[in-house]
């Protein structure tokens, strides 16, 4: 079986939980011995994972859909324009500026996308459904999310393959976008919804999310919890010399990153953990430039950033040393997450999670028993969950075992592929009938 994921490129500068979803399905599918190829949209993929292909264009290439979305005069572009926009140069360059990976200012250009054929990207979309026809020749297809469902009709127009789509966190895309089009994107995105074989929900909590907001069937929606490959990940004992709390995932507000400086201030404040230290690693993109630098002079206004550390490399084969020196990972998301891969990375390396009893965080921790949760998500509630959680060295310990476990057993890329090929062989059984 041959298929094909479709995946927005995020150009390496931030870490991606999506993209790295995508790519461990991509390489358990391989190892199953299926054959499985991805395709980046919008920006080139620079994690490790994808070096491989580097035979494989960038479709939607990032500055020329922007251009011809905002104005008219680059609709009828000539082709050495259109292929020097399209150039890795240009679209690495346009990564650093990362105006593509933030929703707001994109109203128009996700609906266009949605609207597929009849959107200002159908140019690209007859280049994607050519390449698709001429060089892969899938099985199946697979978008990455929601935001991607204006490609399905033509895909299954001209390639008579079933089209599925993985649902993660796409709400929190929409919720960022002016309050007259969040009604007319859900409605598109319903209607669109129809062109789908079946969903690929990352948790419970999130197919009922999109199931309530997209009004898709509930036959529709499986449910697959992202795995790791336990292999790549080297198990550690969680740091309790030096109480030392880990963030990994874009150092941004949307992810709770200013919880966690106050959080760990707060924590400071305590005679119990004065010589508590953060290690913080996830990347950024130029927006979040000037909120990072606020959390720093906050760090610096209280004396506490000398016990402070910023791992510049988030790739998986490099998460070691970080792993290494934290007792538990936080990631304080303000409104939760349908999954956070993230979770699963520091589980598999031994180290326990204190997260907000919110989105799907419960979820996992209930399931892994790797972790506690806290409420309300403020700095305060947190701080005091951290003092509870890092002056109790058995639980800490129990937690690490059960998190590993729950990983070998349960939330690897073996069985989530496994459940994930399940569900393409019913679909492809039930179209071949």
């Amino acid at each position: 079986m041959k298929i094909v994921y479709i995946v927005p490129g995020f150009g390496g500068t931030f870490y991606c939980g999506n993209c790295l979803r995508d790519s461990a399905f991509s390489k358990s599918l391989k190892e199953e011995g299926h054959e499985s190829v991805t395709l980046p949209l919008y920006l080139p993929h620079s994690i490790e994972e994808f070096a491989h292909q580097t035979d494989v264009p960038v479709f939607y290439g990032a500055v020329n859909i922007y251009l011809k979305q905002n104005f008219k005069l680059f609709r009828k572009m000539p082709k050495w324009l259109y292929t020097f926009f399209n150039s890795p140069a240009i679209l690495k360059y346009a990564a650093k500026k990362s105006s593509s990976t933030r929703a707001t200012g994109l109203e128009e250009m996700t609906i266009s996308m949605l609207k597929g054929e009849e959107g200002n990207q159908n140019k690209e979309l007859d280049q994607l459904i050519h390449y698709l026809k001429n060089h892969e020749k899938p099985d199946i297809v697979h978008l990455s999310n929601a935001l991607l469902l204006g490609l399905a009709a033509q895909i299954k127009k001209e390639l008579y393959v079933p089209v599925f789509c993985s649902l993660q966190d796409e709400d929190i895309w929409i919720n960022d976008m002016r309050e007259d089009y969040k009604p007319k994107l859900w409605q598109l995105m319903s209607e669109k919804a129809k062109d789908i074989d079946s969903f690929i929900a990352v948790s419970d909590f999130f197919a009922g999310v999109m199931q309530k907001n997209m009004k898709i069937e509930k036959h529709k929606i499986n449910v697959v919890h992202i795995g790791v490959d336990p292999s790549a990940y080297k198990v550690f004992t969680p740091q309790t010399d030096i109480p030392t709390i880990g963030y990994l995932s874009r150092m941004n507000e949307e992810n709770g990153f200013e919880i966690l400086i106050d959080a760990f201030i707060l924590l400071k404040k305590k005679s119990a953990f004065a010589h508590a230290r953060l290690k913080l690693t996830g990347g950024k993109t130029g927006d979040d430039d000037k909120f990072i630098n606020k959390q720093i002079k906050k760090l610096e206004k209280a004396n506490f950033m000398a016990d402070v550390e910023f791992f510049d490399d988030f790739r998986t084969s490099n998460l070691e040393a970080f792993f290494n020196s934290v007792t538990v990972l936080s990631v304080p998301v303000l409104n939760g997450e349908a999954f956070g891969l993230y979770l699963l990375e520091a589980l598999a390396s031994g180290i326990p999670l204190v997260q907000p009893d919110i989105g799907a965080f419960p979820e996992i921790i209930k399931e892994t028993g790797g972790g506690v949760v806290y409420t309300p998500n403020n700095a305060k509630t947190l701080a005091d969950k951290l003092a509870e959680t890092l002056a109790d060295r058995d639980k800490l310990m129990e937690m690490s075992k059960n998190g590993r476990e729950a990983i070998v057993k349960n939330f690897n890329t073996k069985a989530s592929a496994k459940k994930l090929v399940e569900i393409y062989q019913e679909i492809l059984g039930v179209q071949n009938l």
